[in-house]
């Protein structure tokens, strides 16, 4: 009878031991915004450090686009892979960093069907975080995607007249937009029920967006009907400004619409994923 009482009161003591150990020292401040959302960006990382088949969609595949439709399509289109090759390798720049703002969404439905989401909601940080890290940290895979092009077009011969600052301006440029209408997917991995639902809604979308713009050909051989939209498509108007600053003629009407739209998808779309993400 007499071994319980003592029990408890060793109990007792431990509790009061943990919160005195737990009073004595100082409380850490809560880390800011800013830093809270590139630990989050970090993160990203460590997970294409395990996992490293992740860096797939960013490297070999740029490289496919690029060697299939130079020299697939080269010699039908220009008559010589090496003249086809300084029209369409700003184009699979383009292409192959836009692509890769749909593995956005599907990141954050992965999180969100797994309950991570859930786990982050309980730290004491900045709501938005995870949500802006995990952005910062797939800007990142944008950078990689557009300079395996960049490297694999100058080995196979293109001669960018604008130089290193216009090879980096395109890729500045597509990464700028390319992290703007990842909202978009992650409003949609918001939205769906599972990350092959948002994988198939995604590539349904950038699929038309991309093949129906002037990436491969020059709109001016396109029916009327479809130059339309060709000329209305915001992608190419980036492949155009992007094309202008590789080639050493910077095209200012067609930047300042893919900043505008950069800005315009921003406004739509973060928005609604904040949201979205509260509620999830």
């Amino acid at each position: 009878m007499s071994t319980a009482p003592t029990a408890q009161a060793q109990a007792a003591l431990e509790q009061e031991a943990v919160r005195k150990a737990l009073s004595s020292i100082e409380r850490p401040e809560p880390a800011s915004g800013l830093r809270a959302a590139l630990t989050f960006g970090w993160r990203g990382m460590l997970k294409v450090k395990h996992v490293p088949e992740q860096l797939l969609d960013v490297t070999l595949t740029p490289v496919m686009f690029t060697l299939m439709f130079t020299y697939l399509f080269g010699g039908a289109i220009e008559g010589s892979t090496q003249a086809y090759l300084q029209y369409v390798l700003p184009g699979v720049l383009v292409m192959s960093v836009l692509f890769t703002t749909v593995y956005s969404g599907i990141s954050l439905n992965t999180d969100l069907t797994k309950g991570v989401i859930d786990r982050f909601r309980s730290l004491p940080l900045w709501r938005p975080a995870p949500l802006l890290g995990a952005l910062l940290g797939d800007s990142v895979r944008y950078l990689v995607a557009g300079t395996v092009i960049i490297v694999l077009g100058l080995i196979l011969g293109y001669d960018p007249h604008g130089g290193v600052l216009g090879l980096f301006g395109a890729l500045a440029l597509a990464v700028l937009f390319s992290f703007a209408i990842s909202w978009a997917f992650t409003t949609m991995g918001l939205l769906l029920r599972s990350p092959n639902a948002v994988m198939n809604a995604g590539f349904t979308t950038i699929f038309p967006l991309t093949f129906l713009s002037n990436v491969f050909v020059d709109p001016e051989t396109l029916p009327a009907g479809l130059k339309a939209f060709v000329d209305v498509n915001p992608i190419t108007h980036l492949v155009d400004a992007a094309r202008g600053l590789m080639e050493g003629d910077p095209d200012g009407g067609a930047m300042l619409v893919v900043l505008v739209s950069a800005i315009a998808l921003t406004a739509i779309f973060m928005p609604i994923t904040t949201r979205l993400y509260r509620r999830a």
